[in-house]
């Protein structure tokens, strides 16, 4: 059985930014496999970096319509990594770890249950896809957020776990005094521990 982990970075960064944190995760589980690939379109808020969903003039309102609208792209963006390396869903074992956006997109396909995931480690995020939710039976996740952060408030993590704890998925959380709108140390060893928990490798 393969263990695979698909990072999912924020809006406007890269996979890039989030392959230190592979390659620190591969010294301690050496047997699982590291993914972490672009956002599906690039920024559009003129730098370098890329996006899952665009944020320009994004409200309330309108951005679980942009999730559902983005859900096309994550998807086939997710199944060529489970080509790439030989990965088929269910028969092996799959966590998203996500941050701010790539948080929002891996709590989405939880909800959705439109893969079998073993897990989502979320940190900055926020749950923002539309109802109903539908997540699979064994669902778990871990919610990480600094509670100084002035990008997504930490109260948006609150709220998720609240929700999805009412469909019945294992919800772990870490609200973290001081830190900001960044994946912590503390975070970072947290969502270790979760994932070799989540993967039985201890």
């Amino acid at each position: 059985m393969k263990k695979l982990v698909i990072f999912l970075h924020g809006v406007g960064s890269s996979g890039a930014d989030l392959e230190g944190l592979g390659l620190y995760f591969q010294q301690v589980m050496p047997e699982v496999i590291f993914a972490s690939p672009n956002g599906t379109s690039p920024f559009d808020g003129g730098d370098e970096g890329y996006q899952w969903f665009s944020v320009t003039g994004v409200t309330e309102q309108s951005r679980p319509e942009r999730v559902v609208e983005a859900r096309a792209a994550f998807d086939a963006t997710i199944h060529a990594i489970f080509r790439q390396h030989n990965v088929t869903p269910g028969k092996d074992q799959v966590i998203l770890l996500g941050f701010s956006q790539g948080s929002i997109m891996a709590l989405d396909a939880l909800v959705t249950a439109r893969f079998p995931l073993t897990g989502v480690a979320a940190f900055s995020g926020r749950l923002s896809s539309p109802r109903p939710y539908q997540p699979a039976a064994d669902s778990a996740a871990l919610l990480i957020h600094g509670m100084d952060d002035r990008v997504i408030a930490w109260t948006e993590s609150e709220a998720a776990a609240a929700a999805l704890t009412e469909e019945g998925v294992e919800v772990e959380t870490l609200f973290e005094p001081g830190v900001v709108h960044t994946i912590s140390a503390e975070g970072v060893a947290r969502a270790m521990e979760f994932i070799i928990r989540r993967f039985e490798l201890s």
